[in-house]
Formats: C-alpha cells, structure tokens, sequence
C-alpha cells in the first residue's frame, strides 16, 4: 500500500459487513458497461446539479485571462488616456477600438451567460455594454433569452443586465423614431428581434414570477431598472430612484472600477436617464402589467409588509410612482390606497365622518426605510387624499414631528403640498417652536415652508417673522446679523458671544485654509439654503437678507464671498428675479477697491467674474481701472491671472476707446460673435495680449521686391492660395505701439500686399531710428 494511504493507529480487522462494499442497483448496467476498459477510467456522472454560483458552467482560465486584458484595455480607453499604437501610428483610434471589441464580442459569442455569472468577467461586460452599438445590444439581449429569472437572482449576472437595462433607454429611443441599424444577412440564423420586443418579451418572462422577485436582494434592483426603462416619469423620485439604483455596497464597488462610459464618443452624463423620452404604448401597458400583477397577487397587508422590507419599499416606491403617473392611484383598492390604509376609498364616499390614525402610518413616519416610501405617497396622493392625511397625520403634531431625526423629513416634503390655509395653520402652530427646530439643526420643514411661500406667494411677511423669532432677532437693528446667525445657525445671543474678532478671523481662516477651521464658526450648508431661499420671496420681503449683506464690513463680505458654502448666498442674489437690480448694483460697487483680493481665490475669483457679468460697461470701466494699480498683484496670482486677462486691462491702458467699445458690444449680443472690425470678446474667448500664435508679418520693402520680382514656384502658389482666403479682423491704429496683425480665415480675398504697405505706412515708435540703422547697415 502506498505511504499517503496508510493511517495511523491501530489496525483492526474488518467485518464482512465493511468488506463487501455496497453495490448499488442503479450502478449495475455501468460496471458492466465500463467492465472490458482500464481500470483508470472513471464513467463520468451523467446528471449533475449546477453549482448555485455558476448556473450556466464556469468560464475557461485561458477566456478569463482574455477577458482581463480586454477590461484593462478598455478600463484605459475609458479613462481617457491617449492610446499608442507602435505599427500603425497613422490608424484611425475609433477603428482600431471598433476592431478591438469586435474581436471581444466573437470571443465572447454563445459564452454569455457563463461570463455574465463569473465575478471576474461580468464586470467587463459591463464596460462593454456602453461601447455596444444598437445590434449588438440586441444580439446580447437575445443570447440570454430564457434565462432571464435565473440571471437577475445571481449576484454578479443581475448587474450586468441592470447596466443592459439601462443603456438600453437610447437605443429604444431610436427605434421609437424609427432609426434601426443595418443588419447583416445571414443564411443560417433566423430574423433578429428589435430591443423593444426583446424587452417586452423579457417581461412576459418574469410577469409570473415578479411577486417573488420584489424581495429578492439581487433581483429588485433590476427590476427597478426595467420599470424605469418601461415608464419613465417625470418627477424628482424617479431621478432619485435612478441615482440610488444600486446598494449602498454595490455602488462603492462600481466606483472603484472607475468610469465607465462609451470609448467611441465623449458621452459625459452616460448614467443619466432622460425622463421625457418618448417609449412606445406597449411598455406602458408592460409597466401597468406590473403594477396590476403585484395588486392582485398580494394582499392588503402583503402589499404594507413591502414598505417595512430595506429590499421591497425602492421598488414599491416606484411602482407607486408608475401607478400615479398612469392615473391609477385615484381609484379604490389600488397599490396606493392598500399603503394609504383605504384614505383614496375614504375620499370616493364622500363621508365626512373623522378618520382615526392608523398605528400603520404613524409607524411609517418614524421609520428610516419606510419614511421615505411615505415622502413618495405624500408627494404622489390625489389631493382629497392629501387633505384627509394632513389633517389626520400631521396637523396638531408638527411641533414633535418637525424636531424629529425622521419624521422631519416627511414633514418637509407635505409642506411642499400646502395650500394658504394649511400654510397658515403651520406657521401659527410651530410659531413657539423654530427656537428648538434652530437648535436641533433640524431646518428641512422651514426652508419647505419658505420655498411653498414662494411659491403661493403668500404669508411671505409671517415667513419673516418666523425667520427672525427663530433667530431672536427681536429689534429692527438686529436684522443686520441675519445673515451672519442664518449662515451658522445661531441665535443672536450666542453668536455675539462667540463672534470673532478681526484678529480670529484672519486666524480663521488661515487654519480653514489648512482645514483645521472650527466647525461652530464655519457657514452651515443649511443656513447657506435658507438665505437662498428668502433670496426668492418677493421684492419687499427679500430685502432682509440684502439688507443684512450690505451691512456686512468689506472684510467679512470678502471671507462670505470665498467660502465655498455661504458664496451661492451670491450666487443667488444676482440670479433671483425678485431681488432689485439696484441692490445688485450697489453690491457690486461695493467691492471696487477690493477686487484683487476677492479674486485672489479660487471661489472668489468665481464671485468675481459674477460680478463682472452683471455689470454695465460704465460700471465695468470703473472696476477695471481700480485693477490697473493692482495690475502686478494680479498677474502673480494663481487665480487673479485669470480675471486680470479677463478684464484685458492691457487693452484699457493703451486703446481705451477701442476697450469701451468692445465692452459695450459684448454687452449687448451677450456672448454673440463681434463685427470684424474689434477684437473678439466673450468670457469663454477671452481677450489677450499679442503672442507667438498670432500671424506676425514684416517684411522689407526689399524682400518684398524680390519675392515679387521673381516667378511664382509651387510652394509660392500654395502660400499665395491659402492665405488668400484670409482677411483682417482688426486695424491698425495710428497710435499703435505694434506692428501685428491678427488674421483669420474667411470666403474674402485678401493681398498680402496691402497688408504690407499698411504696416510700412504705419508710424513706427522708435521716430525713425531703426530706418537709420538699417540705412547705415546698407
């Protein structure tokens, strides 16, 4: 016997019972099959169960480590590197990547689905899937046919059809218009199907089995991604649906595989779904199928059940939205009414008898998963539905919920639905509560009601008032630190007794710069959406956030205006409608004097050109030459430069007519292409100074002559035909200090001669000095 076989211990003698190995009867007809054959041949089993991790068979070694190399190559394409090519330097690049992954897509042929359920592969899958044009996303489509349920429930294969899922949005809607790529002719396979019926197919495929699919952990994310490619809707819960399609584990994974994104064009928003595309009636009505299968196959409280369930309650929100968007929500006994505990058959009664709150929904409120299933239903009710849950759920308990780490959320979301009078009864309810809904930086239920005033235009005055009661700006004189508490969330007491000198501001900000800053005394993303929203109440009532910045001393207007949070403060003051044009003015002018140091900053700098942009050109005038003392500062500033070359002070100092004009045409077109008589001024072109890329000519009147004199050769008639298709775009002014010339291309003729007699005509500033010279040299 040989070593590795032996045991150690004692031996002991077998039984008859352990010396008779066991037969078995199904094994007979095999022994005597295999009985005339080498003992080392084994029959192989003739049925053997898939391994649950790969279904379809594993993936070849010698494939896998293709398939590496193609990710690498095309993970590097993504990432827009420059390719190199050493034999075919002069290839175009798209070719060699269409040839690339044409050699991909071969190797990859009638081995689908063992890739798309291998950890390593599926992942370059779906990097190519951005890359694929229309037929072969539907050749891809079609080869997994069939086996569509067993794919979404696998961990890796579900999410390479969630990517087919979702690029495949542009390619029904370019079937939808009636575009269909050319489809080669084969003899020996049959006619292939367009994506749209491929998807309506793959959903009478999974219509049995979606009730069991909707709390699957792999398969309700893909199920998700093809309700949204089905019915695509228009409000802001399916873009959020669309940007938390997958987990939170899933997604810091994707992100680590960096871009992915089509190597062929510059496809920059290739994750973003367009919610008003059009799509054909039949997915609608494969949408609504979906929607009526999970109403009639679950019960009342199968259907609540989902909304508790981490995995079930994203994609019951969206078929809630579905629902909605196709006018079913409405009637009674639908999806919305089973969540909603019968309030939609309430409202077909017509019963005025007081509904009880449901332990269900009260429950939903301060929940972390469900609460936002709620902010959908909330969002998405009819309106009597709205009124009756409002009145039930939320009216009378705002002061607890809006202080709530959960609930608030909620709240925020109802109050975007109210109407004058419910607004009023909030503002009267939570009156004696903003000084804890301030301390609890819980301000999501106040910048809502700020935003639905705006919106009514109503009761903007007690919004105000409320601002301030929060902020115990009680006297008209503390008004002017709105802006100040607003941005820290403070109330005035506190922020005047921790309110920084000059010398700690300066402090402050070095140690900002170096991230070390105080977090109590840096502005608040909160406070910042606050002060934009009041930005946008009317004309009377948005003058207490403009007045308070006026008040502000030019340091601490500076330090608001490069600090990334509180700057869109700025921002939105120049863009709101209802903000008058004279305060934007005197902000504006506010500033002259110190514009080298606001731009001396990478979001002052950004301020700066705001400002820029709204000026006038008589108020541009003045900025720009309080700049000219400042000129050096500028140009030795990292981000100064920038807004120095755009104000092309250089300009101003030496041609100031020529300056004014150009301001005041760019003014004027805002953004258009200038006569050919100036200069182009925009603020994506930029005026600069004379460089090495612009066309320098001067030439002697005596190289000249002799070009002239002697007979036109090839390159002379190659030369003489390019440049003749050019012409000026500026002139040459008498008092010019250079002798160059910028030209462009354009359908006029022009002479290089006139040109040169133009530039020999000119007065020259050495008074004559270099003619001597080169007489003297003669």
């Amino acid at each position: 016997m040989p070593n590795e076989n032996r045991k150690r211990g004692k031996k002991h003698k077998k039984t008859q019972e352990h010396s008779q190995p066991h037969r078995d009867t199904n094994q007979a007809p095999q022994n005597a099959e295999y009985r005339d054959r080498p003992s080392w041949i084994v029959p192989a089993q003739e049925s053997e169960e898939p391994h649950p991790e790969a279904p379809f068979g594993y993936v070849d070694p010698d494939i896998k480590a293709y398939f590496r190399t193609v990710d690498d190559q095309i993970r590097t394409w993504q990432q827009e590197r420059p390719y190199e090519e050493d034999q075919a330097a002069d290839l175009d690049p798209n070719e060699a990547k269409r040839i690339f992954l044409v050699a991909a897509l071969s190797e990859m042929s009638e081995k689908e689905k063992q890739l798309a359920t291998d950890p390593d592969c599926s992942v370059v899958l779906e990097r190519m899937a951005y890359s694929m044009d229309d037929f072969v996303r539907r050749v891809f489509l079609d080869s997994l046919s069939g086996s569509y349920e067993a794919l979404i429930k696998h961990r890796f294969a579900s999410h390479v059809c969630q990517t087919l899922f979702t690029v495949a949005a542009d390619t029904v809607s370019r079937e939808t218009k009636g575009i269909f790529p050319s489809v080669p002719d084969s003899k020996d396979k049959g006619e292939l199907r367009t994506l749209m019926r491929l998807i309506l197919d793959i959903c009478e495929e999974l219509m049995p089995v979606f009730t069991s699919l909707v709390m699957d952990p792999f398969a309700s994310h893909v199920l998700r991604a093809l309700l949204l490619l089905l019915s695509p809707t228009n409000s802001a819960a399916s873009h959020k649906a669309q940007s938390n399609m997958r987990s939170k584990k899933s997604s810091a994974w994707k992100a680590r595989q960096g871009t992915m994104k089509s190597v062929f064009a510059d496809n920059k928003s290739h994750d973003h779904v367009d919610s008003a595309r059009s799509v054909p009636n039949e997915f609608r009505e494969a949408a609504t199928g979906f929607v009526r299968v999970l109403k009639n196959e679950l019960s009342d409280n199968e259907v609540r059940a989902l909304a508790a369930n981490k995995v079930a309650s994203p994609l019951l929100q969206l078929i809630l939205e579905i629902e909605a968007d196709h006018g079913e929500s409405s009637l009674p006994n639908s999806l919305m009414d089973h969540v909603l505990v019968g309030i939609v058959t309430l409202c077909h009664r017509n019963s005025d008898e007081p509904l009880e709150a449901s332990d269900y929904l009260v429950t939903l409120l301060r929940d972390p998963t469900s609460s936002h299933l709620l902010e959908t239903m909330v969002s998405r009710c009819p309106d009597d539905a709205f009124t009756i849950l409002w009145a039930t759920y939320f009216r009378g308990k705002l002061a607890r919920l809006t202080t709530h780490p959960v609930a608030n959320f909620v709240v925020a979301k109802a109050a975007e639905r109210l109407n004058p009078t419910q607004l009023k009864g909030a503002l009267e309810e939570l009156e004696s509560s903003w000084n804890k809904i301030i301390g609890s930086a819980r301000t999501g239920v106040l910048r809502a009601i700020i935003d639905r005033a705006c919106t009514l235009r109503a009761h903007e005055e007690d919004i105000t008032q409320a601002v301030c009661n929060a902020f115990q700006l009680l006297q008209p004189n503390d008004r002017s630190h709105l802006v100040s508490c607003v941005l820290v969330l403070k109330p005035l007491q506190e922020y005047l007794a921790n309110r920084p000198t000059k010398h700690n501001s300066e402090d402050a900000q070095q140690s900002s710069k170096k991230g070390n800053a105080d977090d109590s005394k840096e502005p608040k993303i909160q406070g910042a959406l606050i002060l934009q929203s009041l930005l946008r109440l009317s004309a009377p009532h948005c003058t207490i956030v403009t007045d308070s910045i006026k008040s502000l001393p030019i340091e601490d207007l500076i330090l608001l205006s490069q600090n990334p949070i509180s700057s869109r403060v700025i921002d939105v003051l120049f863009d709101s409608e209802t903000v008058p044009f004279k305060v934007k003015r005197t902000l504006v002018m506010s500033l002259i004097g110190h514009y080298h140091i606001l731009v001396d900053d990478r979001i002052g700098s950004r301020v700066g050109d705001r400002c820029w942009a709204f000026a006038d050109p008589y108020l541009k005038e003045k900025i720009a030459r309080s700049l000219i003392v400042h000129e050096q500062f500028l140009a030795a500033s990292h981000f100064g430069k920038f807004f120095a070359r755009n104000i092309n002070l250089y300009l101003l100092q030496r041609r100031p007519d020529e300056w004014r004009e150009l301001q005041s045409q760019s003014k004027s077109s805002s953004g258009s292409t200038t006569s050919p008589s100036v200069l182009p001024s925009a603020p994506s072109a930029t005026v600069q100074r004379p460089n090495s890329d612009d066309v320098e000519i001067s030439h002697s009147s005596k190289t000249s002559k002799r070009r002239r004199g002697r007979p036109e050769d090839e390159i002379d008639a190659v030369f003489n035909a390019n440049l003749g298709a050019m012409t000026k775009t500026t002139a040459i002014s008498a008092t010019g200090s250079t002798n160059k010339v910028i030209i462009h291309k354009s359908d006029q003729a022009l002479d290089i001669q006139d040109v040169l007699g133009a530039i020999r005509a000119a007065p020259s500033d050495d008074g004559g000095r270099g003619r001597g010279k080169r007489q003297r040299k003669s």
